[in-house]
């Protein structure tokens, strides 16, 4: 099954100085039938003003993936950990037991990116945070694993049964994944792509479950950001 989630269709929140975009419902924006997918609770698709941002709020017992899109974001948090995470790169946070964070785009510029909410496999886990850089030119033509709840697979933790994974590909280029029926699947694209003979737009939301393997042709040169949970 694949189900497309139109750009327009999202719950959409400017404050000014945000300007976000919901996959799932939350905050003010409430779709029972968009409650999550899977263990998939939320994704938010941000615009954050420069010199603006996220002052300090508390989390707990929640896995939050940030993939930065343009510009970059500098986070810090409780534990003491600071960090800048630029344009390709991703950052993870176990909120665990709890954790009061803050990010901040410092830059001069908008700063766009994608904040995952996985529902956590480890109730009351200590609280942890971790960025690493992923080239872009790693990725082309094929998915590469930016985080996983599988500690051997060498990249970000989290923990959480769930893979992240980015892909870019040129226009014309097709992708694989071999994927588990059981599984839910979400694919957000950076422009026009067909997935197994649907197609979604720039921005879109594509859920899918019930197949074996994804097929991503692109259309238009492409940045694919997947996460693949239970």
């Amino acid at each position: 099954m694949i189900d497309i989630r139109k750009f327009d269709s999202l719950g959409h929140a400017d404050h000014g100085w945000l300007n976000a975009r919901h996959h799932f419902s939350f905050a003010n924006y409430y779709d029972p039938n968009r409650m999550g997918w899977g263990r998939i609770r939320v994704w938010n698709d941000d615009k954050i003003a420069a010199k603006s941002g996220f002052p300090p709020h508390p989390h707990r017992d929640m896995e939050i993936i940030t993939y930065v899109r343009t510009g970059a974001i500098t986070h810090q948090d409780s534990m003491g950990n600071k960090g800048r995470t630029a344009a390709g790169d991703v950052q993870v946070m176990s909120a665990g037991t709890g954790v009061t964070h803050a990010e901040y785009n410092l830059e001069d510029e908008d700063t766009t990116l994608f904040q995952i909410w996985i529902e956590t496999d480890k109730p009351n886990a200590p609280p942890s945070w971790g960025a690493r850089p992923f080239p872009k030119e790693s990725r082309e033509g094929q998915f590469q694993l930016l985080a996983s709840g599988n500690g051997d697979d060498g990249v970000l933790h989290i923990n959480s049964d769930a893979r992240i994974l980015g892909a870019t590909l040129k226009a014309g280029e097709t992708l694989e994944y071999k994927a588990d029926p059981s599984r839910h699947l979400y694919l957000v694209p950076s422009a026009k792509v067909d997935v197994n003979g649907t197609q979604a737009e720039t921005r879109d939301g594509v859920a899918i479950t019930g197949e074996s393997v994804v097929t991503v042709k692109a259309e238009e040169d492409a940045e694919l950001v997947l996460v693949d949970a239970r």
